[in-house]
């Protein structure tokens, strides 16, 4: 045997770089191309519920209108659910980096988490002139179908707000013995759910007092009151 042959015939771990090079720009440039097809199905969606105002749709509209095949949608997304589960994980993303945006402005860590739960209090009401149907439609029927995936797509906000606790808690602002993340996830489905359920009317409220919507500052009042220590 030749020392070319020997050389050709070689292990992977002797692979000639020239090959792994080569063989790395294929997958990067395969890797890109589905980002890019996945990208256009989730567009193709979000366009689809803004013109209906639902998500009652089909997977043949988002296919007609993102210009692709059924073929390569159902290589990225296992039916509807998936492709709806990712729009919705992508706006709670947005909104996280929207609040932590807002908090960063802050420099005072109590004033930091007030920010935040504030604006999560404001971005989490309906809106009647913002059709959402995300959070009003799909985000209700996720929590009772499935909570594990309404967790995971919660995880970036519930880190933000466990990583604003903390520094609450660094600063010796923090009632003794509460644990930040626990105080983090009861902060946000508190903050959540009182947004998305206010001004709705309870059973035997004759007064109406319980319909009035709850604000912001309510909110933050009553969650600051319970962490916080107080003078």
């Amino acid at each position: 045997m030749t020392q070319m042959d020997m050389v050709a015939s070689a292990p992977g771990d002797d692979e000639p770089t020239w090959r792994q090079r080569a063989v790395e720009r294929s997958t990067r440039a395969a890797k890109l191309r589905a980002e890019q097809r996945v990208q256009r199905f989730l567009d193709a969606a979000q366009a689809v519920i803004t013109d209906k105002g639902t998500t009652d749709f089909t997977v043949q509209e988002v296919v007609e209108r993102s210009s692709q095949s059924l073929r390569s949608f159902y290589q990225h997304f296992d039916g509807k659910h998936e492709l709806l589960l990712a729009l919705f994980e992508d706006a709670l993303r947005r909104t996280t980096v929207q609040i932590a945006a807002a908090a960063d402005a802050k420099t005072d860590p109590v004033d930091a988490l007030r920010t935040a739960v504030e604006l999560l209090f404001e971005l989490s009401r309906p809106d009647p002139g913002a059709h959402r149907p995300l959070f009003t439609e799909f985000a209700p029927r996720l929590m009772l179908s499935h909570p594990a995936e309404v967790r995971r797509a919660h995880a970036p906000l519930l880190d933000l707000l466990t990583t604003l606790t903390a520094a609450v808690v660094e600063g010796g602002q923090l009632r003794p013995g509460l644990q930040p993340r626990r105080i983090a996830a009861l902060t946000m489905e508190t903050v959540m759910f009182t947004a998305q359920t206010s001004g709705a009317p309870y059973p035997g409220d004759v007064e109406g007092t319980a319909a009035r919507p709850v604000t912001a500052d309510e909110v933050w009042d009553f969650i600051a009151h319970g962490i916080t220590k107080t003078d």
